[in-house]
């Protein structure tokens, strides 16, 4: 299993897994506070209500939904591109493959909790197990999410054994804890690299990312369908499917590129996550831009060709600058032109302009689920009797900002944890040979026997 360029980056990575900095506590803890936060206001909504939200009859899903779609979408893009990877044996990509597999993994445990945060009534959620209805999207949907969440956990637990043994056997020399040390024995299941080993290994992990792939896309389709399927003018739209899972690689691309520069500057990798590699996955997030424009654009003329009530006064809500006109804007400017501007002009594609336009892709993307979600909510198909704006506007209240920060700070503390426990590297993956190849006409190096 031991190599030398595996070794030299362990040593590098050590220190970080061993001993938390002070500026570590600070961030763990100030995510700790956010969180402390979230479960103030997951207290005051249980027993007060969905009154204390914005969520009335009308607009019966709000800013949870929001978050659940959007962060399902992260984690079906980071298990699909992993996977793909893998498949492709692509070696280019083989430094950051643990990135996505954490973020994916993450996403996933966090996304369903909006779920319960809006249903209400907890108890509720037994109905769907105890009285299912097969047809039913939202019973497949629930089956595809549990499923992933087994196949996502699986996987990444198969891609950490190699570093997982690793590190049973380095714990030995390190600076940590016991109980730290007995975990690795118990994880490492036995592996000591033999080939028959790596060979049994290897194969599993091929048909488990043959089988994510389509999982994902099933999954995420699933989700897309809930909304297709529906009457509502906004949502029944033929192309939401292949939509989702477009705006899913998308936002998925552009938190790889913000992870990656973060880890590089944390982790002091700048020689492992060099700037080519920002140069080519800018190049992929401008081509799913320009595939993220067309769509929304094939979207948006289908829906102003339509001459219903309903749909041209959705449209009016969307564009009137007094409503969502402004957020409208924004998503556009954001997820096409500025990757049009940043990258795609050579004197201004810089890694940190790359990493910037990514910041703004994400936030695109959020906004383009709100306005797929609330506006429509808002637009019913009768005119409402009731004057009242409160009945059938949706303003989030400082719960659901409370809970949705208290997601965020969860993700992250995920995070930071379990890059104390595995290296944000696959050592073992990393090999010491090099080989030069060329994507975007970019020469970079991998690493091979």
């Amino acid at each position: 299993m031991e190599t030398k360029k595996s070794t030299d980056l362990f040593l590098r990575l050590r220190p970080h897994m061993e001993k938390p900095s002070k500026d570590w506590y600070v961030l763990f803890l100030t995510c700790a506070l956010l969180l402390s936060w979230g479960f103030y206001a997951f207290y005051r909504q249980f027993t007060d209500g969905h009154g204390i939200t914005g969520m009335r009859d009308n607009v019966v899903w709000g800013v949870y939904i929001v978050n659940f779609i959007y962060l399902l979408g992260l984690s079906y893009a980071g298990a699909l591109i992993s996977a793909i990877f893998h498949l492709a044996r692509i070696e280019w990509g083989k430094p950051f493959i643990r990135i996505l597999e954490l973020f994916s993994f993450i996403c996933l445990i966090i996304g369903p909790i909006y779920i319960l945060l809006c249903i209400g009534k907890l108890d509720r959620l037994l109905y769907l197990f105890m009285y299912p209805r097969l047809q039913s999207p939202i019973t497949w949907d629930i089956i595809a999410i549990m499923t992933d969440l087994v196949f996502c956990t699986v996987y990444l637990y198969m891609t950490f054994i190699k570093d997982i043994a690793k590190m049973s056997i380095a714990s030995e020399t390190m600076n940590m804890s016991n109980w730290r040390k007995k975990l690795y024995k118990i994880m490492a299941f036995g592996f000591t690299g033999t080939k028959q080993q790596i060979s049994y290994l290897d194969k599993a992990m091929d048909i488990m990312a043959s089988i994510i792939i389509p999982t994902v896309i099933v999954a995420y389709s699933l989700l897309a369908w809930l909304f297709g399927m529906n009457l509502r003018p906004g949502w029944n739209s033929t192309i939401f499917a292949p939509y989702f899972v477009l705006t899913a690689a998308f936002s998925g691309v552009a938190l790889l590129i913000i992870l990656l520069w973060i880890s590089r500057n944390l982790f002091k990798i700048k020689d492992i996550f060099t700037d080519k590699y920002f140069y080519i996955l800018g190049y992929g997030l401008l081509l799913l831009s320009f595939i993220f424009g067309y769509f929304t654009f094939s979207e948006y003329i289908t829906t102003w060709y339509n001459t219903q009530h309903a749909t041209s006064t959705l449209l009016d809500k969307v564009q009137d600058f007094d409503q969502y006109g402004y957020m409208y804007l924004a998503t556009w400017i954001f997820a096409t032109a500025l990757p049009i501007i940043f990258i795609g002009f050579p004197w201004f594609r810089k890694p940190k302009t790359i990493v910037f336009t990514a910041v703004f892709v994400l936030l695109a993307l959020y906004m383009n689920r709100y306005l797929i979600m609330v506006p429509v909510l808002e637009t019913p198909y009768l005119t409402i009797v009731n004057p009242d704006p409160a009945y059938y506007n949706y303003i989030p209240t400082w719960v659901e900002y409370a809970l949705s920060a208290a997601g965020i700070a969860a993700a992250v503390m995920l995070f930071m944890l379990l890059t104390k426990f595995v290296p944000i590297l696959p050592l073992e993956e990393m090999k010491e040979g090099k080989r030069k190849i060329k994507i975007f006409g970019i020469t970079l190096e991998t690493h091979e026997k």
